[in-house]
């Protein structure tokens, strides 16, 4: 019959008598009646198969046809039964109706409502459907919307794939549509994604999940056939809801709300630091994963524009448990690495805009000269009897550095890092590492993804003024993720390694960042610091104080930090635990120095202009 209705409409434009005897005779209701009644046996497939067939063949708007509408709408709400032996004639027939509403979006809220409105909707005005109309069409479980999102489910992939390049469409469409008529449609869509989300997430077994697998996990895709473990699942769905979402940024307002607020808000606040550890390790999944300007915005608002939830999070980036600090770290980490300059701004940038820790008079960084009050900020390194003028010469990148250089200047700067840590407890060189020119391409490769972020947030090239007038006293609060991360820094000798290795990841990125403010309090060993502040370079000042008052515990530290050092790259399986957690912290800082170094020596030529 199809092939009889294709042949008769390339012959002539007008209807033809074959498609007109079709119409007349309400043949597509008997059709769609035999074929619920399963009369006889297979016919509710072969059904589909023909109205498939039909709505995918045929060029003439077939929907906006009363006869040819309505048992659409019937069979549609006949589709995603219970024990259904057709769902793959049942997804390639709803995708071919959203395939012909797609072509025809005006008809979009005809086909959302539920079979007994259809024939009131088309004897009255366009304008007369309500928001009514169409949400409780949605949340019929006979709607498209409600039928697609159960075979989005089903087992069968080719199932799976079909329903959801269904719901693709019509989230489109409804996020362009006439914002009276299908707002309510598009509300009930996210709704129904949500609780989708909300179901798979509910299956998660939190109590198996490890941290650092989540860390690495790698994005699957929604297309992909493979669904073995319901992380896989979860995901799965997240990637085509970030899809989804792209296109339609309006079915994303109430995706997330309902998973962030009412499950995964309350794991958060758990006192089982194993719900905690859980919730946080998925929370950085998601982040990571995520893609979509508008999810990101969702996620956004729930973690940094909700106070409950942001004061969480830093608070529990220095928890008692090691892995909930790191699990914590990690997210900050991947909230460092999206695009939205509300990033930064919540977390760091807010906190350092007035240069409150400048001492007074304080005119900028490019006026600061190094004193000798005492103070951790403006010692020169060169002159603390801990430190050494640097690495020895054949650990130095480049000849240039060794040539005398004005304070502040970027060869002094990349110094300053290299003579932080005393000579007598480095040990890169006892395996024959590098010296800081073995991080430069990874520096360099770091800061340029940092710039790509920040380019179109339009960023000053100078530091603003200080908003404190010369001899004023004002008490600066660097931020609590500052804090945190300044507190953790203080306590590296104390610390296990992968809490050092993740906090010192978050500090190296923030670094990394082009503002001149972030290069002024991170960057700046020179700079005059107020009473009471502290800077990434005081603390690490302080840390190596401490460090050499440590080792004179340790006999044979030479040995001790080769064995160590082998031992964290897998060379040395027996690690004597006497003293581990100071020797580890001990490498980290060393490490951690030489990338700090090889931070400034790839942004200061580009960022600051000093005259050497």
């Amino acid at each position: 019959m199809t092939d009889i209705l294709v042949y008769e409409e390339k012959q002539q434009e007008e209807p033809g008598r074959c498609l007109e005897f079709l119409l007349q005779n309400r043949l597509l209701e008997t059709l769609c009646t035999l074929g619920k009644a399963q009369y006889p046996p297979g016919m509710s497939q072969q059904v589909l198969l023909f109205f498939s067939r039909l709505l995918s063949q045929m060029q003439k708007p077939l929907l906006q046809l009363v006869p040819v509408r309505t048992p659409v709408q019937k069979l549609i709400g006949l589709c995603a039964l219970p024990g259904s032996c057709t769902q793959k004639e049942e997804a390639q027939f709803l995708l071919a109706v959203c395939s012909r509403v797609s072509q025809e979006p005006h008809l979009l809220r005809y086909i959302l409502q539920p079979p007994d409105r259809l024939l009131a909707s088309n004897q009255s005005p366009a304008s007369s459907q309500s928001e009514a109309s169409a949400s409780s069409a949605v949340q019929s479980e006979c709607g498209l919307l409600w039928v697609l999102l159960q075979l989005s489910s089903s087992q069968r992939p080719a199932v799976r794939l079909k329903a959801c390049e269904g719901l693709l469409q019509l989230a489109s469409l409804l996020d362009v549509g006439p914002p009276g008529e299908l707002r309510a449609a598009a509300a009930q869509l996210g709704q129904l994604l949500a609780g989708r989300l909300q179901e798979l997430y509910s299956l998660l077994p939190l109590e198996e999940l490890q941290a650092a697998e989540l860390r690495s996990w790698p994005r699957p895709s929604w297309r992909s056939e493979s669904q073995a473990d319901h992380m896989t699942r979860f995901l799965t769905w997240l990637d085509f809801l970030d899809e989804l979402t792209a296109d339609a940024p309006q079915v994303s307002q109430c995706v997330l709300q309902r998973w962030l607020m009412e499950t995964l808000h309350p794991q958060l606040l758990n006192a089982s630091e194993r719900s905690v550890l859980a919730s946080t390790s998925v929370l950085c999944c998601v982040v990571r994963l995520v893609r979509s300007p508008s999810l990101l915005d969702q996620l956004l608002d729930f973690l940094l524009r909700t106070p409950s939830v942001l004061q969480l999070l830093l608070r529990h980036c220095d928890h008692a448990s090691d892995q909930i600090s790191v699990a914590s770290l990690s997210l900050v980490d991947e909230l460092l690495q999206k695009p939205h300059r509300d990033v930064l701004d919540t977390l760091v940038l807010g906190f350092l805009q007035s240069r409150r820790y400048l001492s007074s008079p304080a005119g900028g960084a490019e006026d600061q000269q190094p004193d000798s009050d005492g103070s951790d900020g403006g010692q020169d390194p060169e002159d603390d009897p801990f430190f050494s003028d640097g690495f020895p010469d054949d650990h130095l990148p480049a000849p240039r550095l060794h040539q005398p250089a004005a304070p502040g200047s970027a060869a002094d700067i990349i110094n300053s890092f290299l003579g932080l840590v005393p000579v007598q407890v480095r040990s890169a060189h006892l395996l024959q590492d590098g010296g800081y020119e073995s991080y430069v391409l990874d520096a360099r490769s770091l800061v340029t993804q940092c710039q790509a972020l920040s380019l179109r947030w339009a960023w000053p090239q100078t530091p603003p003024p200080p908003t404190c007038s010369s001899g004023e006293e004002a008490h600066f609060f660097e931020g609590h993720l500052m804090r945190v991360l300044l507190e953790r820094l203080g306590r590296m000798l104390q610390q296990p390694y992968e809490v050092n290795l993740q906090l010192t990841a978050v500090l190296s990125r923030l670094c990394a960042f082009s503002h001149p403010l972030l290069d002024e309090y991170l960057l700046d060993p020179f700079v005059h610091l107020s009473a009471g502040s502290r800077s990434l370079f005081a603390v690490l000042v302080r840390v190596m104080g401490e460090l050499m008052e440590h080792i004179q515990q340790v006999t044979n530290l030479p040995q001790r930090l080769l064995d160590t050092r082998r031992h964290l790259l897998g060379l040395h399986l027996d690690a004597r635990p006497e003293h581990l957690a100071l020797l580890q912290g001990v490498i980290v800082l060393e490490e951690f120095c030489k990338e700090l170094a090889a931070i400034a020596f790839v942004k200061m030529p580009l960022d600051r202009n000093h005259d050497e």
